[in-house]
């Protein structure tokens, strides 16, 4: 089973897709978005699962706030306010939300790096 996680930019979308397979769609808000957006992605998620992954900023919080809405089942992973967005948020720190949010079966870990063994 495939789920969806809607980020609000491209930038986001490539930093999750490396730290996600292949199954999980994510689409992006590409900013605030208008209701014709809200209803296009609502049509495009359908009945899949939702996971909202937006920035701890202001921005994020308006747009997290309509996606709420939007999508009132849909499940929230958070990332720190200290990073400069999804986008600027360490792989090991996504995994570990990923993780918080039950998302293990879809996360691509990093090969062990033979240094630490």
């Amino acid at each position: 089973m495939s789920i969806t996680i809607i980020v609000e930019g491209k930038n986001d979308k490539s930093r999750l897709k490396r730290v996600v397979d292949d199954t999980v769609i994510i689409h992006c808000t590409f900013g605030t978005p208008s209701s014709i957006t809200l209803d296009s992605l609502r049509k495009k998620v359908g009945d899949l699962p939702v996971y909202i992954f937006t920035d701890n900023d202001a921005s994020g919080k308006k747009i997290r706030y309509l996606l709420r809405d939007t999508f009132p089942d849909a499940e929230h992973i958070y990332t720190r306010k200290g990073y400069a967005g999804v986008e600027g948020t360490p792989e090991e720190y996504l995994i570990q939300q990923l993780e918080k949010a039950g998302l293990d079966a879809y996360i691509i870990y990093p090969a062990p790096n033979p240094a630490y063994e």
